[in-house]
C-alpha cells in the first residue's frame, strides 16, 4: 500500500505501520527563484475538490491577478465553462493551462504565492514542495497531508476561510524566500527520501529471524510512500 502522509493513514489506522516517507523532489529540478512578481499562482487541475473558485474569489479581494495551469478533466468541461469561465471574467483570473516542469520554475518562482484552497483530504499535495523549491510560500486550507507540509509562518500560511487567505496572502511577502528553499532541501529532497527508504528497509531487514516468520509488504514508488509490515 502507498502512503506517503500520516492523514492518509487515517482510514486503516489498525494497521503495523512502521514509517511514512514523505515525497522528495531532486534539488535541480526547480531551481530557486529571489524575487517574485505581483500574481498569485493555482497549479493543479480544474475540479471541485481543487478549489479553483475559491482561488479566484481570493485573489480577486486581495487585488492580485491569479494564473491559474491547470489541466480540465473530460469530466469538468462543464463545471469550466459553466463556473469557472464565468467567475474568471472581470476577476483579474487568467487560465494558462497546463505546463511542463520547465515551464513551472516560471510560473510557480514568480508567483508572490501560491492558493491550495482544496476541499477533500489531499494525500500529499506535491505542488506544494514544488514551490517550495522555487522559494515560493503556499496559503494552503489544513486539509489532507496540508498541516504535514506547510510550516505556518515559515513556508506558507494555513488558513481556514477565504478572508483568512487574502490576509495570509498580504503577509506572504514577510516570508524569507531563501528560507522557504532551504525548508524544502532539508525536509523534501529526493536524496532524503531515498536515505529514508534505505534505513527502514534496513530495519525491516534486520527484524527477520527466518523467512517465514515475518512478512515483509512494502509498496516502493519513485516520489514516497509508508512501509507496513504483518
Amino acid at each position: 500500500m502507498r502512503i506517503v502522509s500520516q492523514s492518509q493513514r487515517t482510514p486503516a489506522p489498525d494497521m503495523n505501520w512502521l514509517a511514512t516517507i514523505h515525497h522528495g523532489l531532486p534539488l535541480t529540478l526547480l531551481p530557486f527563484t529571489e524575487r517574485s512578481e505581483e500574481y498569485l499562482a493555482f497549479l493543479g487541475r480544474i475540479d471541485p475538490e481543487k478549489g479553483p473558485d475559491v482561488a479566484i474569489r481570493v485573489s480577486h479581494a486581495a487585488g492580485l491577478p491569479l494564473r491559474i495551469a491547470a489541466k480540465v478533466p473530460r469530466g469538468h468541461t462543464r463545471y469550466f465553462k459553466e463556473t469557472i469561465k464565468p467567475l474568471m471574467e472581470g476577476n483579474g483570473a487568467h487560465f494558462v493551462g497546463e505546463v511542463n516542469d520547465r515551464e513551472k520554475q516560471s510560473f510557480l518562482g514568480k508567483a508572490r504565492a501560491l492558493l491550495f484552497p482544496i476541499n477533500w483530504p489531499e494525500p500529499f499535495g506535491l505542488v506544494m514542495i514544488e514551490a517550495m523549491a522555487c522559494g515560493t510560500p503556499v496559503i494552503a486550507w489544513p486539509r489532507g497531508s496540508v498541516p504535514e507540509v506547510i510550516e505556518d509562518g515559515v513556508t506558507g500560511f494555513i488558513v481556514e476561510s477565504e478572508a483568512d487567505a487574502v490576509a495570509a496572502i498580504a503577509r506572504a511577502r514577510s516570508l524569507d524566500r531563501r528560507r522557504i528553499r532551504e525548508t524544502f532541501e532539508r525536509r523534501f529532497s529526493a536524496r532524503r527520501m531515498a536515505e529514508d527508504y534505505v534505513r527502514h528497509y534496513h530495519l525491516l531487514l534486520g527484524r527477520r529471524s527466518t523467512p517465514n516468520q515475518e512478512l515483509i509488504r512494502t509498496a516502493p514508488c519513485t516520489s514516497g510512500a509508508a512501509v507496513e509490515i504483518a
